[in-house]
């Protein structure tokens, strides 16, 4: 499931996935049960902490490959979101180049960086060990969030970083590093995001996005982005909840 992903993700393949925040493993099991390909499991802003993390990638990977937003590009929630096996992890807040090369650095394994190497789920528990450090090097997705203009006027260096697998536009944080928060209809968000399309392309590297909606998504995947998030576990349970009572109330 692993390889699997990243495999999707060179190919070219549209894959839809949704944000992962609530810490209940039934939330991620629902989600990857609903057909998603992949779930975003928000360590960031949801309230997860490492067990719950764990029992929503035992959960969901099974069917649906894992990607962990961890909280800070720090080694601590590198290796310990890696050593969960999930199929990757997603870098949020990258800036420069040297963001990119200090996280790849520390996602590989030696001699390529210097990820630890503990005996942890992904290695089934030290059953697999050697079996894991030998493949995780070439199959683990790494995703780096373009989420501030700092970033998207670094972007041409920060593609040539090598071990970039994919790039994931935050729109509504990149828009409040312009001044202009949630404005990203706005025509210098837009404009930025444009750039940062344009320059990924060029690159041969896949392009993700967030959008809170599906109608919102749709454009994104019809300009060529691959790696979707639409919505959140949060949104979808507040939207069905009101198109029930709107039918209900009449």
């Amino acid at each position: 499931m692993v390889g699997l992903l990243k495999k999707k993700l060179a190919d070219g393949e549209v894959l839809l996935g949704t944000i992962v925040s609530l810490p209940a493993p039934e939330v991620a099991e629902l989600l990857s049960l609903a057909g998603f390909d992949w779930l975003f499991v928000d360590m960031e802003h949801g309230a997860l902490d490492l067990v719950n993390l764990q029992h929503i990638v035992q959960t969901a990977s099974p069917v649906t490959p894992c990607l962990i937003r961890i909280p800070s590009n720090e080694e601590i929630w590198i290796k310990k979101s890696l050593d969960t096996g999930a199929a990757g992890i997603i870098i949020p807040h990258i800036k420069s180049a040297e963001d990119v090369k200090a996280a790849v650095n520390l996602s590989k394994y030696p001699p390529t960086g210097s990820r630890s190497a503990g005996i942890a789920r992904a290695h089934g528990y030290g059953i697999k060990f050697q079996e894991y450090v030998d493949h995780a090097d070439e199959d683990t997705v790494l995703v780096f969030q373009i989420e501030n203009i700092e970033a998207v006027n670094n972007i041409e260096s920060i593609v040539k970083v090598p071990g970039i697998d994919a790039l994931l536009i935050g729109p509504f944080d990149l828009s409040g590093s312009m001044g202009k928060l949630g404005k990203i209809d706005d025509a210098d968000v837009r404009q930025a995001i444009a750039t940062v399309r344009e320059t990924a392309i060029k690159a041969g590297l896949p392009l993700g996005i967030f959008a809170p909606t599906a109608d919102i998504a749709k454009p994104f995947i019809a300009d060529g982005f691959q790696l979707v998030v639409a919505g959140t576990d949060t949104l979808l349970l507040a939207e069905s909840a009101k198109k029930t009572l709107a039918v209900l109330r009449g």
